[in-house]
């Protein structure tokens, strides 16, 4: 795996997703409602696993069936349907993982700086971060808008980088998906994948991941 230029890490980026809550039941079930309501077949909630992470329109683009008539309009009309629904119950089975409150805690003791970068809507990312993980502070909360390409693009993580007056290599970049453990590598982070989300090791490691940690204790480990 690829090592980062320093071993000295005085800030983190983490996804939402998958990385610090775990959203995947109201998701899939926002999704299936509105799947079912327009007389589409739905998914599993274990298959959208590999649904999610790259932005409702990907989200979108995955779960309606690719041989529809017309389907440019059905998946707008669908797109806006989920939107409307997950705004109304994305807060009822999501929490944060097991562990993840602990790390936070140790992070904030330590003054670690710690941002959060997504590919979820903006305004849904936000929601998330103040509703489950408002008593930590973080410098900077992103997700996607019009105004800022999606992951793996490195806009964002470099971004918070500057807002935080930290350099690109002292960033540690915690997610779950290859698509984070690429954002990483674009923005000269160090690539840390956790297999507590929804993506296995076998992804992260092929995406470059520098370290693959197991539970979220292991994140403070690699800051020494």
């Amino acid at each position: 795996m690829p090592r980062p230029n320093t071993m000295s890490f005085s800030a983190v980026i983490f996804d939402l997703d998958g990385t610090l809550l775990d959203t995947l039941q109201d998701i899939a079930d926002s999704a299936n409602r509105v799947l079912a309501a327009a007389g589409l077949p739905v998914h599993a909630v274990k298959a959208y696993r590999y649904y999610v992470g790259d932005g409702i329109g990907q989200l979108i683009e995955r779960i309606v069936p690719p041989d529809l008539p017309d389907r440019v309009a059905t998946m707008a009309r669908i797109a806006d349907a989920y939107r409307q629904d997950y705004g109304r119950n994305w807060n009822v089975a999501t929490r944060p993982y097991p562990g993840v409150p602990e790390l936070l805690d140790e992070l904030s003791a330590r003054g670690v700086k710690m941002a959060v970068l997504s590919n979820k809507p903006h305004e849904f990312t936000v929601r998330c971060v103040t509703a489950q993980l408002g008593r930590w502070r973080f410098e900077q909360v992103l997700g996607a808008d019009d105004s800022l390409p999606r992951k793996p693009d490195p806009t964002g993580a470099l971004r918070i980088a500057a807002r935080c007056g930290v350099p690109p290599g002292e960033f540690l970049y915690v997610g779950d998906t290859a698509t984070d453990m690429q954002t990483a590598r674009n923005a000269g982070m160090a690539a840390v994948g956790v297999l507590w989300g929804f993506r296995d090791r076998r992804e992260l490691e092929s995406a470059g991941a520098w370290r693959i940690v197991e539970r979220p204790e292991e994140v403070v480990a690699l800051m020494r």
